[in-house]
């Protein structure tokens, strides 16, 4: 690449592309109370072993998963309205805070020039309900949820969506995410990712921290710089 192509690159548009729960909040108890009392009233006792091996997958995913194939897409739709409509309750009445190091790296971003886009398999009353809580609709230039895309993580649809909604070109985004099926959907979209190791032990990743306070100033724009995704 000569000096003009590398001028070009690096004035193209750049976006992130945020994972949620788990990545830019925690709000995993929410979940977990809430698909207990769903589950309860469809007798089903949810241990948390299990809730923890499906958590932050597919509504349908996860019931699919409980009750089997053949669960009529009528429950699948009943059960899993009961299960965000609590959700968003308790998340309400309980208030939720954003995870070491994201406030300073949302602004920072914005104030940058970043697109930024939120790409979760939560449904977008979710997110809104978030957002709304956190007052951060400004920070974001688009969302794109499970209702948009037909296949979750580690499929890379979410992440090449949401990249397209924000009109960035899959090599100028970076993906943060704290599950493996998020940071590989990552690599499969063509993009660069950062790892978050709020609730796993390793991750593949470009970059892998414990929390987002302690990437270096410049880890973004390093990211982008002249390099491919991995």
């Amino acid at each position: 690449m000569n000096r003009t192509d590398r001028q070009i690159t690096s004035n193209a548009p750049r976006a992130v592309l945020w994972d949620m729960d788990g990545t830019l909040l925690d709000s995993s108890k929410y979940h977990w109370q809430s698909w207990r009392e769903t589950l309860a009233a469809e007798s089903y006792e949810l241990s948390r072993e299990k809730f923890a091996s499906f958590f932050g997958q597919r509504n349908d995913t996860i019931l699919h998963a409980i009750f089997g194939p053949h669960y009529s897409a009528s429950d699948l739709r009943r059960v899993s309205d009961v299960k965000e409509k609590s959700y968003r309750e308790m998340l309400r009445a309980g208030g939720i805070v954003l995870l070491p190091g994201v406030e300073r790296w949302l602004k920072r971003l914005h104030a940058g020039g970043w697109k930024q886009a939120i790409a979760s398999s939560a449904p977008l009353l979710n997110i809104e309900a978030i957002l709304d809580v956190l007052n951060l609709r400004n920070v974001f230039d688009a969302i794109v949820t499970a209702e948009d895309v037909e296949r979750g993580k580690p499929d890379p649809l979410v992440f090449l969506a949401a990249a397209e909604k924000v009109g960035v070109v899959p090599s100028r985004c970076v993906v943060v995410e704290d599950a493996p099926a998020g940071t590989e959907a990552g690599r499969r979209a063509g993009m660069h990712t950062i790892g978050v190791l709020s609730e796993h032990s390793a991750l593949q990743a470009d970059i892998v921290v414990h929390t987002l306070e302690e990437l270096p100033d410049a880890a973004f724009d390093d990211l982008l710089d002249g390099s491919q995704p991995s």
